[in-house]
């Protein structure tokens, strides 16, 4: 049984496969009915937009059928079952589990006792499927990512986490820029440096994003985000992807986000409007590597 949680977890091998059967799915003009017969049951402990409507599309695409699990509406969540007893019952229902958490530990948990494959939709220290399609959209524009430089501006969060283990397991570079106090947790970034990764952590945007080939952001406060919203904000206002900042990029760099986004705040409407934003078909692509996220989950 195979789970999608985080990058770092999957072989190298592994995450190449997925990026190529991706592309293809991508290319098929007539969609082949791969997974008749099968359930994906997604719990959504976070609302989504992207999350929820790709993976709809991409197991009715593939043939098969989709179970969506609300904790308001359900036992899950409620304190009424134990997480293992509802583990349990879904592992007869559907054969493959999306879902969208809180909290990684919970989701950790949760997976322990399940009999059937589990793919992390997202939680607060990693979101695996959208970097996933951002490689298919970078490679789809502008060829091999690897040995590419990539420029993050913003809040070292769970998009972050996951960027950094696609640094090392995609072999690119990768420029993060962020006020010290928002800085990616020191062990994801040791684990990284471990790997002989190339990445540079800085408080200068400009330094990041000097000669990139692609730059990202994402919101500065981010769903369940409790924090202090104006300090947070304050501390993140010179981090904004702006004209100034796309100019220092090189000249056919692209600019990525994995919506939403607030407008003026992370992201000028200049530069989210622009040629060089590519934020919609990162979220076309989500359908594509979603399908062959579960069908790599399933084989």
């Amino acid at each position: 049984m195979k789970n999608f949680i985080n990058l770092s977890d999957i072989r190298k091998d592994d995450l190449r496969k997925i990026i190529e059967s991706a592309k293809l799915e991508k290319k098929q003009s007539s969609k082949k009915k791969k997974l008749i017969g099968k359930t994906l049951i997604m719990i959504f402990e976070k609302s989504s937009t992207r999350t929820r409507l790709s993976f709809e599309l991409a197991i009715k695409q593939l043939g098969g059928e989709f179970l969506a699990l609300n904790p308001k509406e359900s036992h899950y969540g409620s304190g009424d079952e134990s997480i293992y007893d509802t583990a349990k019952v879904l592992s007869q229902y559907g054969d493959i589990v999306m879902m969208r958490a809180h909290k990684h530990k919970h989701f950790l948990e949760f997976s322990k006792h399940l009999e059937i494959p589990i793919i992390n939709g997202l939680t607060d220290l990693s979101h695996p499927c959208q970097i996933m399609s951002d490689v298919l959209t970078f490679e789809e524009l502008k060829g091999p990512i690897t040995n590419k430089k990539i420029a993050w501006l913003g809040d070292g969060n769970n998009i972050v986490y996951s960027l950094i283990e696609a640094a090392v397991q995609f072999n690119f570079q990768l420029a993060i820029a962020c006020p010290k106090k928002l800085e990616p947790n020191k062990k994801i970034i040791n684990w990284a440096k471990n790997k002989k990764a190339n990445i540079i952590v800085t408080k200068n945007p400009k330094e990041a994003a000097k000669g990139a080939d692609a730059i990202m952001t994402d919101k500065w406060i981010s769903m369940g985000d409790h924090s202090n919203k104006k300090y947070k904000k304050k501390l993140l206002k010179d981090y904004q992807v702006n004209e100034k900042i796309m100019k220092l990029a090189k000249s056919d760099a692209i600019f990525m986000h994995c919506l939403p986004a607030n407008r003026g705040e992370e992201v000028t409407n200049e530069v989210m409007d622009s040629k060089k934003s590519v934020v919609w078909l990162e979220a076309l692509n989500r359908v594509h590597v979603q399908k062959s996220i579960i069908q790599w989950c399933l084989k």
